[in-house]
């Protein structure tokens, strides 16, 4: 679904008010505001739409690409929410998780946070940014849930070896290793960045887009043109996964 973003107001599915425990996934790996990481005024939003209809509680969780600590950024942010915990990501005890798929395109296990499995719902939310000409939307979000100590910290944004196999490879593993629930574009604006994530040229956009993760990335992309490998190689993986 597409929302204006003037008139954007969470609104979420009926399991949310019977779960126990819902976690947000927000793209906060730098101490700069919006466009450049999820806005404060938008994850006020999702946060108060859940206290609507349940007490559960309520989690964001970040890493950063050096592995530094995420709680200053959490306060550079803002993100100083009532009744919500915010966690790091190297703080947390990982497990290995099997990819489903018969045959993984890249990475058949992953070292992910185990708050994320015992969590009820999940909820990527990401600016909408174009990084060297890919789109970069609520999928990619999820590569920062990987401790980036596990796959080669310190080269790469953070991830070497998963980059020397083909990131869009790696995002349409973690897609089916990881099933978020829901996946929130923040398109207010659109960040167009090449050498320097935190600088780059912004674009008024004025949209929300909401929906399950992949739905909601191809279909930002479709409307706005953008390139993102990762979804092609979902469309194909879901049809050998799904018969």
């Amino acid at each position: 679904m597409i929302f204006k973003a003037s008139e954007f107001v969470f609104e979420p599915p009926p399991v949310v008010s019977r779960a126990r425990r819902v976690l947000i996934k927000p793209s906060a790996g730098y101490p700069v505001p919006y466009p450049v990481t999820t806005s404060r005024q938008i994850l006020s939003v999702i946060i108060e739409g859940i206290r609507q209809v349940s007490d559960a509680d309520i989690l964001l969780l970040e890493g950063t690409p050096s592995g530094r600590p995420v709680q200053p950024i959490y306060k550079a942010l803002g993100y100083d929410f009532p009744r919500v915990l915010a966690l790091d990501v190297k703080d947390c005890i990982w497990v290995e998780v099997d990819n489903p798929l018969p045959k993984p395109l890249a990475v058949p296990t992953f070292w992910v946070p185990n708050v994320i499995l015992s969590s009820d719902y999940l909820i990527t939310v990401a600016p909408l940014k174009v990084v060297r000409g890919r789109g970069s939307l609520s999928l990619m979000n999820l590569l920062t849930l990987l401790p980036s100590s596990k796959y080669g910290g310190g080269a790469e944004g953070g991830w070497h070896d998963l980059y020397s196999l083909g990131i869009d490879k790696v995002i349409a593993d973690l897609y089916f290793t990881l099933p978020f629930d829901l996946g929130i574009i923040e398109a207010r604006q659109k960040f167009i960045s090449w050498d320097d994530p935190t600088r780059g040229e912004v674009m008024d956009c004025g949209k929300v887009f909401v929906g399950e993760p992949y739905e909601v990335d191809s279909e930002a992309s479709e409307l706005l043109g953008l390139e993102t490998e990762y979804l092609d190689l979902i469309r194909v993986a879901k049809v050998g996964f799904e018969t």
